[in-house]
């Protein structure tokens, strides 16, 4: 069988996962439970019990993840290869000088990364190896959020983000794919607009972290699980859909007043007390495992529903 995932329902042979944090360890997992053969590379020295955990967690074969010496020898053939290290332009330009040189002549060549371009990463690779590189964006944990953000560079080929589409489905997900790259891409700029709402709001005294949270929780997250921002508000505007909505409602929102909130360390030592208080520091591990149960159950519910 080639290593290429040749139809939608075809998942890659073998695959490369670098870096084993949090991200690429959720990679592995949903990589493994879809039949393909994984190889990982990180220089964290439990890596092989880190793996040995994830291997239990999915109840697939032992033999189903291998741990290679470099990033190299991880990409080594691989028909897929899904970077996760940390959010270093540098670094990751030259780590995928690595990868392209190692892969098959046709692998994918894909990074995580939540916020840095493609067309930066891609920067010293020739125009074979940057046709195929691009951004495969996840929500964490990957293994259970079924979006990725497949987000081309300047030199990317349609077919490779043709490809990955194939691929991410063949593992379950629900990938979409950027017209073109910006810096954030779509998922991280909609999390940076709330976030610097949720600091104002918590450093004017409006509300504290736990209360923001609540009001989400119970409002907008409930709403936001079953439509998006765009069509719930096409549905709140009646006959007219989103003219209505603007109409009746965007004078009002346009009053809002924006604010620029203080991210420094300093400025955020309040909301960061907040955060701990409300949430535990390390977080508390059971407020994780609730995380990923009500997210498994909502998409359970969707799936009933298609």
């Amino acid at each position: 069988m080639d290593d290429t995932a040749s139809t939608a329902a075809s998942a890659p042979v073998r695959v490369a996962v670098i870096g084993a944090g949090t991200i690429g360890l959720s990679w592995v997992r949903l990589f493994a439970t879809h039949g393909s053969h994984v190889t990982v590379y990180d220089p964290r020295p439990d890596l092989a019990e880190a793996l040995s955990a994830v291997v239990a967690s999915a109840g697939v074969s032992p033999d189903a993840v291998d741990v290679a010496g470099s990033a190299a020898e991880a990409a080594l053939d691989a028909a897929f290869v899904q970077e996760s290290g940390p959010e270093d332009p540098e670094a990751k330009a030259s780590l995928f000088v690595e990868l392209a040189e190692a892969a098959a002549g046709d692998a994918l060549l894909v990074s995580s990364s939540s916020a840095i371009l493609p067309t930066r990463i891609a920067g010293r690779l020739d125009d074979d190896a940057a046709a195929r590189m691009l951004i495969g964006h996840p929500f964490n944990p990957p293994h259970i959020m079924p979006l990725v953000e497949v987000v081309p560079g300047e030199r990317t080929a349609q077919e490779s983000v043709d490809r990955a589409l194939e691929v991410y489905r063949a593992y379950g997900r629900e990938p979409v794919a950027l017209a073109r790259e910006t810096r954030g891409f779509v998922g991280n700029r909609l999390q940076n607009a709330i976030l610097r709402e949720a600091v104002h709001l918590v450093q004017s005294g409006v509300i504290d972290a736990a209360g923001f949270d609540d009001v989400v929780k119970r409002s907008l997250g409930l709403r936001w699980a079953a439509v998006g921002p765009l069509e719930g508000m096409h549905l709140g505007g009646g006959a007219d859909g989103l003219r209505g909505f603007m109409r009746h409602i965007g004078p009002s929102f346009a009053q809002i007043d924006l604010h620029e909130p203080d991210l420094s360390e300093a400025g955020m030592a309040d909301v960061f007390d907040q955060a701990d208080d409300a949430y535990g520091l390390p977080p508390s591990p059971e407020i994780a495992r609730e995380r990923d149960r009500v997210q498994e159950e909502i998409l359970r519910l969707r799936s009933r529903g298609e």
